[in-house]
């Protein structure tokens, strides 16, 4: 490790305190002594307008390398399977692998709450950042990091190896856990899901935690620890902090149809589109049609459900809203429905959301309290 990349670390530990995001002294010094530099590996995607253009070491210079690299923001490695490395020009599409901005990697490691000596499972490896923090707050015998895809899991492994960790790295299914190292005092995942999958709570140990960003087809998120109980259940409240992650690949949005406007019923809208622009708003319309993909146009919004083709949409009329529905889901009505319970309960931020997992697999987001207005997730 050079000077250079040592000054960087420093710099980025006290970026990330000065925000009152870094309070844990050992997540500090871990944050000042993995190199986040050799875990970018050569080449990054900078977004252009609507493309990913490849970033390379070798053609920025080391200086402004390192100046990216230890910048508190997330950088692209991967879009829709075509890593930065191997791209010779600008590329289109959806990301699918990145390296999380510093701070909320730390934010999710403070809230997950790890203590010296707990074992740990870490969803989704990524570029082996995240793990390397892990690995030298716990000890890397007490990490365990599940990838899905064996490209980025091998890179991960290189980044690792060569900045002196060597944790239990698996290629698999995350949603899945990784039984033979269970029982785990937390789980960790730094990708997003629609639900907390069932093996995650039989891999955790009564009392232990498991830390996720909940978030759907709307792309709204949530994030959350829960606590697992000795029956199998767990609960627990959202943080309200505004992260979101990307969806574990088998939670991802199926292929979207091409979106024709059907005339369907039309009437008055009881909400204005405008409340999804909200971050609760947003949440709660997704858990009230958590089936409705999400599009924005300049006249309001377009909700789609690929499996029926119902669609709801959205266009102004005079000082309010028209909405139009069809198909066999009114997904406008869901929204509204929850956003007006939402909002007669006076629009509380998302910290007044909780979360319950029945020991029958079960998952319901409830408002103020378990008793309080409530949303079934797809299981």
């Amino acid at each position: 490790m050079n000077a250079d990349s040592g000054r960087s670390r420093q710099a980025l530990a006290e970026t990330i305190a000065a925000t009152g995001a870094l309070t844990d002294p050992t997540l500090r010094e871990a944050v000042e002594r993995v190199p986040r530099d050799v875990f970018l590996g050569d080449a990054v995607y900078r977004p252009e307008g609507t493309a990913w253009v490849p970033v390379r070491r070798a053609e920025v210079g080391e200086d402004e390398w390192l100046r990216l690299a230890y910048s508190d923001r997330t950088w692209v490695t991967q879009v829709n399977g075509a890593d930065a490395r191997e791209a010779t020009e600008p590329v289109t599409g959806t990301p699918t692998s990145s390296s999380t901005l510093p701070s909320l990697v730390v934010r999710m490691l403070q809230l997950a709450d790890l203590q010296e000596g707990n074992t740990v499972l870490e969803v989704g490896t990524g570029t082996g950042y995240s793990t390397a923090i892990l690995s030298h707050r716990l000890g890397a015998d007490n990490v365990t990091s599940i990838e899905y895809d064996p490209g980025i899991a091998r890179r991960a492994a290189d980044h690792l190896d060569a900045a002196g960790y060597a944790p239990e790295l698996v290629v698999g299914d995350g949603l899945q856990g990784h039984k033979e190292r269970a029982e785990y005092d937390a789980i960790v995942a730094t990708c997003a899901v629609r639900h907390v999958p069932a093996p995650w709570l039989w891999q955790v140990r009564a009392g232990g935690t498991i830390t996720t960003t909940l978030s759907g087809w709307m792309l709204a998120s949530g994030l959350i620890r829960l606590t697992v109980s000795d029956d199998g259940s767990a609960s627990g409240r959202f943080t309200g902090d505004a992260v979101s992650y990307m969806l574990a690949r088998p939670h991802e949005r199926p292929p979207r149809p091409v979106f024709f406007r059907h005339q369907g019923d039309s009437r008055p809208s009881r909400v204005p589109p405008g409340v999804l622009e909200d971050w609760t708003g947003h949440f709660v319309a997704q858990l009230g049609a958590p089936s409705a993909e999400l599009m924005t146009t300049s006249d309001g919004v377009i909700l789609v459900d690929v499996a029926t083709g119902s669609q709801a949409w959205t266009e102004p009329a005079g000082n309010g809203w028209t909405v139009h529905q069809h198909g066999p889901l009114r997904l406008w009505d869901q929204v509204e429905e929850a956003v007006t319970s939402w909002q007669d309960a006076g629009a509380p931020g998302q910290s007044a959301f909780g979360m319950t997992v029945g020991a029958d697999h079960s998952q319901t987001v409830w408002l103020g309290r378990p008793d309080g207005p409530s949303w079934q997730l797809p299981v």
